[in-house]
């Protein structure tokens, strides 16, 4: 069984990073598995954004599940947009909720969550976690095994 990828534009192209999240396209594969469920993990550990008050760059260890419906986020777009974040100023809870909003609008995927862990600036870690309802009970969604800060590594 073949994916479709007919109109991805950034898939096997040279690509260059989006200046903003604003600007990055996100693209989309059709499900290959129809009527399977199954969870699909993304881990972004070295997460970059700016404070929009000081120009500080603020880092994070982004973990993204969901459970796909008809349409699976295509990997190379995915870090694109995360990268765009690169140069992006915004407060941590801004960037944590607005990643799982464009991806929901994106996949509208059964399920969808995001655990953004900030590393602490200041002292204080700050830890996002957003997601689109109600956990599945019946799929094995494994924690995300980020541990509550004490000096992540």
């Amino acid at each position: 069984m073949s994916t479709d990828v007919t109109g991805l534009t950034q898939l096997g192209q040279a690509t260059d990073l989006p200046n903003a999240p604003e600007d990055a396209v996100l693209e989309r594969v059709p499900q290959p598995r129809e009527g399977e469920r199954y969870l699909v993990r993304f881990t972004a550990p070295e997460f970059t954004s700016l404070c929009p008050l000081t120009g500080q760059p603020d880092f994070a260890h982004i973990m993204i599940d969901y459970v796909p419906k008809d349409w699976l986020v295509e990997s190379k777009s995915l870090k694109l947009f995360l990268g765009s974040f690169r140069n992006h100023g915004a407060f941590h809870e801004d960037c944590s909720v607005m990643i799982g909003q464009r991806l929901r609008d994106l996949l509208e995927p059964e399920w969808l969550r995001i655990g953004a862990y900030w590393y602490p600036r200041g002292g204080i870690p700050i830890d996002v976690f957003w997601q689109t309802g109600p956990q599945p009970a019946d799929m094995w969604i494994p924690d995300q095994g980020v541990p509550p800060y004490r000096g992540r590594g």
